[in-house]
């Protein structure tokens, strides 16, 4: 019987991981259908990344695709150990140097790319394409919904580790979903649409009109 168990439980990983998969690509799919009906206007327009136009983003949601381990480990050790300021300084260059259309390019080719973070799984990448795509599309206002069976795969897994590694002090605010069933941390009531509090929980201020309650103006441009 429980070898039975342990096989049951690993093909449920399994079809979690394929599911996971999917939705890794149709969500690439779908930014890349935005970033390709983008002005140059917009490309050149400012992001909820702090520093990064919406085409440094885009170089960097790419940059799994086109740098290799060593590639990266050479950029972090220029970077002095930092993998914050190696990635700066990549998509900062690959901004330069890559057009709009070479980067919607790269992101359309590589819809099923295996890339996953260090340390983590598929539904890190996943939490990676879906972040920094509100990234851009927030910041421009474009009302992009991300399907809610995509986003559960990354709320579902926020944990206080992931919320101290963005710096954000949410002591005494609860984040609560008006449109999923989802809520985080105690205290008082900071509401939005869930994608809109996931980037919260990543250190980023939202504009004006996303989020609601006493402590909406902390969390907002």
């Amino acid at each position: 019987m429980g070898l039975r168990r342990n096989q049951d439980r690993a093909d449920e990983q399994d079809r979690t991981q394929t599911v996971v998969r999917e939705a890794i690509a149709a969500e690439r799919r779908d930014l890349a259908g935005v970033l390709a009906g983008l002005t140059p206007e917009q490309w050149d327009a400012p992001s909820l990344c702090e520093g990064w136009r919406v085409r440094e983003v885009a170089a960097h949601i790419v940059m799994a695709f086109r740098y290799s381990t060593w590639q990266v480990l050479g950029g972090m050790i220029k970077a002095r150990g930092s993998f914050n300021r190696m990635a700066d300084r990549a998509a900062r260059s690959d901004a330069e140097s890559l057009s709009a259309s070479d980067l919607t390019a790269v992101l359309r080719d590589n819809l099923d790319h295996p890339w996953k973070p260090p340390g983590s799984g598929y539904e890190g990448a996943l939490s990676h394409d879906i972040i920094h795509g509100l990234d851009i599309t927030v910041a421009l206002g474009l009302g992009r919904s991300v399907p809610a069976d995509r986003l559960r795969f990354v709320l579902d897994g926020v944990n206080p580790r992931q919320v101290k590694y963005f710096g954000v002090d949410l002591q005494g605010v609860k984040l609560q979903a008006d449109d999923l069933d989802w809520s985080y941390g105690t205290g008082t009531p900071l509401t939005g649409a869930a994608q809109d509090l996931l980037l919260v929980l990543c250190g980023r201020k939202l504009p004006a009109g996303h989020l609601h309650g006493e402590p909406s103006q902390r969390f907002t441009r």
